[in-house]
């Protein structure tokens, strides 16, 4: 059995600011994806994927019925069988996991599922999130359900608050272009769930919660509207604040070996970092007008180019 591909997704802007209503723009990845499979002789990963699969879909039979219902005969029958997710999207790297894993079950399962092929009315596209919000809290606790939303509908999504959200083309790369969106890998893993728990902590102080919306909303909205619209020099200059404002206030989703790379970036210019998910560890994600001059910086570093300016 070899299911439909679904990709890892970047979250371009939007980190931690959606839960607060800044705007966002997710895109697919399609250099990682995963897909359900069954294996005659599986290895040890896939026996672990099988065994987390009968967790999840222990899970799924407590949602409510009036939100989403599975074939869960079949899906039962096919986890006794040996069925696991099949991945290359690296764990705890802000990527998408396990959005991937609950797009491709709902897919496959979902009874009366909104289908990629239908005029995804906004409505459509809100009643797909809340389902996905509360297939992927069984992984992360809280999940705002765009990671899955993203890797099922294979589009860029554009949020412009939590209730409104739209698909979105976003400007075609430019091949030539010597300025890109890059991954830089950290080599740790990173877990969402004490992430997210440390900014829920600060958001009870009152100038944090000014900062946010203040600053690293209006920066992230900006750099939202800028890549939109492909206004790349002001891109730039909201990037540079969004990692000064995350290097001031979110020290603890930065790695502690990274503190001054991400300054180097702001000091020199040469590329801006910034949160890819929710940090911790994982993939840093960059922004640079000159890959050259990044990869010379970073030369320490590997780098994986997403999109080029």
């Amino acid at each position: 059995m070899k299911g439909p591909l679904f990709y890892s997704k970047i979250l371009l802007f939007g980190e931690y600011g959606i839960i607060k209503d800044s705007k966002g723009l997710s895109i697919p990845y399609s250099f990682y994806k995963g897909a359900l499979k069954t294996d005659q002789d599986p290895n040890h990963s896939a026996i672990e994927s099988n065994l987390n699969l009968k967790k999840f879909i222990q899970y799924l039979a407590t949602l409510d019925a009036s939100l989403v219902t599975f074939n869960s005969d079949q899906l039962q029958k096919d986890v006794n069988e040996g069925m696991y997710f099949d991945s290359s999207i690296p764990q705890g790297y802000g990527v998408g996991s396990s959005g991937a894993l609950v797009a491709a079950i709902y897919d496959k399962y979902a009874n009366d599922k909104i289908t990629v092929l239908e005029n995804l009315t906004r409505e459509k596209l809100l009643k797909l999130k809340a389902v996905f919000s509360e297939m992927e809290s069984f992984f992360h606790g809280k999940s705002s359900g765009l990671d899955p939303l993203n890797s099922y509908l294979s589009i860029p999504i554009l949020i412009n608050s939590q209730d409104n959200i739209e698909a979105t083309g976003i400007p075609s790369q430019n091949t030539n272009g010597k300025g890109a969106v890059f991954l830089l890998d950290s080599g740790i893993i990173g877990e969402t769930a004490p992430m997210v728990g440390i900014f829920m902590e600060k958001m009870k102080q009152e100038g944090f919660r000014s900062m946010l919306k203040n600053q690293f909303i209006k920066h992230t909205d900006a750099c939202v509207e800028d890549f939109l619209k492909g206004d790349v020099k002001s891109l730039f200059s909201n990037t540079k604040q969004l990692s000064k404002v995350v290097l001031n206030h979110f020290k603890p989703m930065i790695p502690k070996q990274f503190h001054s790379i991400w300054k180097k970036g702001i000091d020199t210019n040469d590329y801006y970092l910034k949160l890819c998910g929710s940090g911790g560890g994982g993939y840093i994600l960059g922004f640079t007008e000159d890959l050259e001059t990044a990869q010379k910086s970073l030369a320490d570093y590997k780098l994986e180019v997403v999109y080029n300016f």
